[in-house]
């Protein structure tokens, strides 16, 4: 006897993690790529290390290395322009750099186990994906579990052909979670490259503008800045979001419940 399938619209929802459902402002990233290259005597901002979240990791620090300024930086302080040997070199420097300061921050975003449970209670199965390698999520996994998160599926960097904006790690999720169609899932992601992702894979896409990479704030700071400040910031966030194919923005993961349930309508009347 199989099970009944389920009748609500929406199937799956697959959501990203950092700045997601765990690591407020998508900290430890920053964190670990600003040492990495300060291990290099190379400088690099905040800003730099935030232009290309989302993708996979040695997809980012090529991006980072082909920004005009980090390398004109490299130059000075290396006598010579950045190239592959370098990014790889980085790159195994940071992945357990990145485990680390990724372990540190796996503080589940407030409202995150909450709807997922909701979801649960309707039947949607939950898949993720996410920029960092599986190593690198050795910690996180288990903090996320113990504090009440733990998707059905988990895709990493370097699982599929391509990383983000390309399809493939959505994709990915579907078939695991043995979902379809596409149309009956939903992307929740806080990085525009996560948001073209869903968008390409012809899912539903949800962009989250506080809690993420857009305005790159720890939840203290967060909740520090004024009413002005942060509407001003959410704004922004919001125009990046939209920009990248979001078909909805909300400022975090504890306000998805209604956007879901306007999804299903829409699907349900389509």
């Amino acid at each position: 006897m199989t099970d009944s399938p389920n009748p609500f619209p929406v199937k799956a929802v697959i959501f990203d993690w950092a700045g997601t459902v765990v690591d407020f402002g998508c900290m430890a990233p920053v964190e670990a790529l600003i040492d990495v290259f300060a291990a290099e005597d190379v400088a690099l901002t905040p800003a730099e290390a935030r232009a290309d979240m989302g993708k996979a990791k040695i997809e980012h620090l090529r991006a980072i290395l082909a920004a005009p300024a980090v390398a004109a930086r490299w130059q000075e302080a290396k006598g010579r322009g950045p190239g592959e040997d370098d990014v790889l070199r980085l790159y195994e420097r940071l992945e357990p750099v990145m485990e680390i300061a990724a372990a540190r921050a796996a503080i589940l975003i407030p409202g995150a186990a909450e709807t997922v449970a909701e979801l649960r209670e309707l039947g949607v199965k939950i898949g993720s994906g996410t920029g960092y390698t599986r190593e690198m999520m050795r910690g996180i996994e288990p903090a996320a579990a113990e504090q009440g998160y733990a998707p059905d599926v988990m895709i990493c960097a370097g699982e599929t052909p391509q990383g983000r904006p390309a399809p493939y790690m959505s994709w990915a999720a579907m078939i695991a979670l043995d979902v379809w169609p596409a149309r009956a899932c939903i992307k929740v992601d806080d990085a525009p490259v996560g948001i073209a992702e869903g968008h390409s894979a012809g899912c539903w896409t949800v962009g989250l503008s506080g809690s993420g990479n857009e305005v790159g704030l720890d939840l203290a700071g967060y909740r520090a800045l004024g009413d002005v400040e942060r509407r001003a910031a959410l704004a922004e966030a919001e125009a990046t979001l939209r920009a990248a194919g979001a078909d909805f923005v909300i400022e975090d993961v504890s306000q998805l419940m209604p956007v879901v349930h306007e999804i299903a309508r829409r699907i349900a009347t389509a």
